[in-house]
């Protein structure tokens, strides 16, 4: 339960610190004195959105603190949560903390969501939307529901996989004829020119080497004249070794000039046998020329049309790339009837096991249901609506996997309007319709009272549930709040005596004003404080001994 709120500035709150007690707590005050802000405040510690507006004016942040004290609940209702913290600056920055450490804000609201409660005074809204009618039956025993909702929503993702993939193949089919025939083209022009990484550098070398031949010719003579014709260096060099050779055996240096001239004479001859050879093969003709510039024109082209996505391959890598994917496009296109076949099984299956799941689901929650209807019932005759009737009214399923198909959500299939009357002879209509202020209020608190039995919260929190009720009403609506806050802790801002009389713990807030600011203080009422209070509720600011009699009557009540 909370044991602690503590608020800095905020608001018109300057400063607030409030010890809760176990049982009933009420909170009352002037109208404006700043009631609501406090769990507007608490609201924003578990996790609501903050708005910078709510920083008291002057100072630069504002600080919400809430001590949970746990000592006294079961350990499966344990969190280990012992204090929750918001901090929120002028400038928009908002810093969340459960025991001391940063959280984010989901983090923090999931936390808070086992902690407490929250019904506002405007929550009643909720109610009028069929949209929440679902959540509210879902949150009532969940264990009827939950693993059959955890199948449901795996089986919808399921669906949903299957549905994209055939999307993406139909999508795919749609292709133009077109777009296909350009794709084909592609394809059959790159494989016609039967590319060879590493060919565009050979080809351009080449070129160059044709495209010189002459020049290339005449030196390559000059050099093997020089060597190789009668009196030419071999010869030369041949006859300067034939002499060393004669004397080698007589002097170490000789002998190292012979080897010296062997070399010579080796590297001269295989020179001019490689300078002979490429005599021989220096005769380009203008055909091989224009054969090898119409190639590299061809490879030049492709490059620039499907290599320029591929900048940092190798020329003719960055072209069979292209071709590579091309290809796959086509082969995917080729295969598409097996794979559209394929996928649609897949998902007539994935509608079939989300139907079937489905409509489990729709069994148990229609079950639940009833017992919830059944239980609201009862807390709404305890809550003086004597011929009241309270019902989920679901809308009918479809028979047809295919029509149920339309309403798949992961969070089922159902529809389902929470339907009301409170006079009896009178048909079931939407609360929405029928249900005025007052009895809003009510059937929320029964609502609320029957899924507290379930969903194991210690804390409720209700801001002006009495909002339209009065007289023996609001005394049954009082004691009912009583009789909670034996199992859980209640908190409720209230106006109205009849049921701040059943409070055990009575809070005053208070508004005082100076030149320059305003401000909101609080403080826990002991007894003759209390029954001035509830005397103040009943007359306003005219407190007589009729007043205070009522107050003391209200008080024996309790």
């Amino acid at each position: 339960m909370i044991g602690h709120i503590s608020i800095r500035d905020f608001a018109i709150i300057e400063n607030i610190d409030i010890d809760l007690h176990a049982g009933f707590n009420v909170l009352t005050g002037e109208t404006g004195s700043g009631k609501s802000i406090i769990i507007e405040a608490v609201s924003l510690a578990f996790g609501a959105r903050a708005d910078t507006s709510m920083v008291r004016t002057g100072t630069g942040k504002a600080l919400i603190q809430v001590v949970i004290d746990e000592d006294e609940l079961p350990e499966d209702l344990r969190t280990g949560i012992e204090l929750i913290s918001r901090e929120i600056s002028a400038a928009g920055k908002s810093i969340c903390r459960v025991n001391g450490e940063i959280v984010t804000l989901a983090q923090l609201a999931a936390s808070a969501a086992r902690l407490a409660d929250i019904h506002g005074q405007y929550d009643h809204q909720s109610l009028l939307d069929p949209e929440n009618h679902i959540g509210i039956i879902d949150a009532f025993r969940t264990g009827m529901t939950a693993a059959a909702a955890e199948r449901v929503r795996n089986d919808y993702e399921n669906y949903a996989v299957a549905r994209k993939n055939l999307n993406e193949i139909l999508s795919q089919e749609a292709l133009s004829r077109r777009e296909l025939d350009f794709i084909t083209y592609e394809v059959d022009e790159i494989e016609k020119a039967r590319l060879v990484p590493g060919e565009h550098a050979e080809l351009k070398e080449q070129i160059a080497l044709m495209q010189n031949s002459e020049k290339i010719f005449a030196a390559l003579s000059d050099a093997d004249n020089a060597l190789s014709a009668e009196g030419g260096a071999v010869d030369g060099i041949a006859n300067a070794l034939s002499a060393v050779r004669l004397i080698a055996e007589y002097s170490a240096d000789y002998a190292e000039t012979e080897r010296a001239l062997a070399n010579s004479y080796f590297e001269l001859t295989e020179a001019a046998r490689r300078i002979g050879n490429a005599l021989d093969h220096t005769d380009f003709s203008q055909r091989s020329i224009d054969e090898a510039i119409a190639r590299l024109d061809t490879i030049d082209r492709l490059i620039a049309k499907y290599g320029a996505a591929h900048a940092d391959a190798d020329a003719e890598t960055a072209v069979l790339s292209h071709l590579d994917a091309a290809r796959k496009k086509l082969d995917s296109f080729e295969n598409i009837d097996a794979r559209k076949a394929e996928l649609n099984a897949a998902l007539e299956n994935s509608i079939a096991a989300l139907a079937k799941s489905s409509r489990a689901l729709h069994t148990l929650r229609v079950e639940s249901a009833e017992l919830l209807s059944a239980r609201v019932k009862e807390q709404l005759t305890e809550l003086n609506f004597k011929d009241a009737q309270f019902a989920a009214r679901f809308e009918e399923l479809p028979e047809s996997d295919a029509e149920l198909s339309k309403r798949f959500s992961a969070g089922g299939v159902d529809k389902v309007e929470f339907v009301f009357t409170a006079n009896k002879g009178q048909p079931l209509r939407p609360i929405a319709k029928v249900a005025s202020g007052g009895e809003m209020s009510r059937v929320m608190l029964a609502i609320k009272t029957v899924t507290g039995d379930f969903d194991g919260i210690p804390t409720m929190i209700f801001d002006e549930i009495d909002t339209g009720i009065s007289g023996v009403t609001a005394s049954v609506v009082g004691e009912k709040l009583k009789r909670m806050s034996a199992t859980r802790q209640i908190v409720c801002i209230t106006h109205l005596p009849q049921i701040a009389g059943f409070a055990g713990h009575h809070y005053l807030i208070e508004k005082s004003s100076d030149e320059s600011s305003t401000r909101a203080t609080v403080r826990e009422l002991d007894g003759d404080e209390k029954i001035t209070a509830i005397a103040r509720l009943i007359g306003g600011k005219t407190i007589t001994p009729a007043t205070l009699e009522s107050a003391q009557e209200l008080m024996r009540e309790e």
